[in-house]
């Protein structure tokens, strides 16, 4: 099977598992934000790996990946009605912290450029010279006459 029909596969369903999971799912347990970051289909299409990020506590992804993998069935029976697709495959959730590694990479970043900016002595300003001085007209400026 060709990769570019699995990774349609992955594109396709990680757009109906976005709608549904935000339309359909009703369980107290989904808390904070959720997105699909990425599907892995194999090239079977018996498993899908299904990537959720939860933006919250730690409780709340918890409870959220326990809610999505106690709907794993539900949604892929509601995928399967969606899309024309021979296997339907298996949905495994999974927590993907790329999303919070790289916030807290960023944040990292910013406090090493504070503490740069803040051990960095102050650079004197440039004095403008007598090139720099406005109105000045004559020879050898080039402004004015006689230049």
């Amino acid at each position: 099977m060709s990769t570019r029909r699995v990774e349609r596969i992955n594109d396709l369903l990680r757009s109906e598992l976005s709608e549904l999971i935000g339309r359909e799912l009703k369980d107290p347990r989904l808390a904070g934000l959720i997105s699909i970051t990425e599907v892995e289909t194999t090239s079977d299409l018996r498993h899908a790996k299904v990537f959720v990020s939860v933006f919250g506590r730690d409780e709340e992804r918890q409870s959220s990946l326990a809610a999505l993998r106690s709907a794993a069935g539900f949604l892929r029976h509601e995928v399967a009605q969606r899309i024309v697709i021979r296997h339907m495959p298996e949905l495994e959730f999974r927590l993907d912290s790329s999303i919070e590694r790289g916030d807290r990479i960023l944040r990292l970043l910013r406090q090493v450029a504070e503490e740069d900016a803040a051990r960095a002595p102050a650079k004197p300003r440039a004095r403008a010279g007598r090139s720099g001085l406005r109105g000045r007209t004559g020879p050898g400026t080039g402004h004015g006459a006689g230049g």
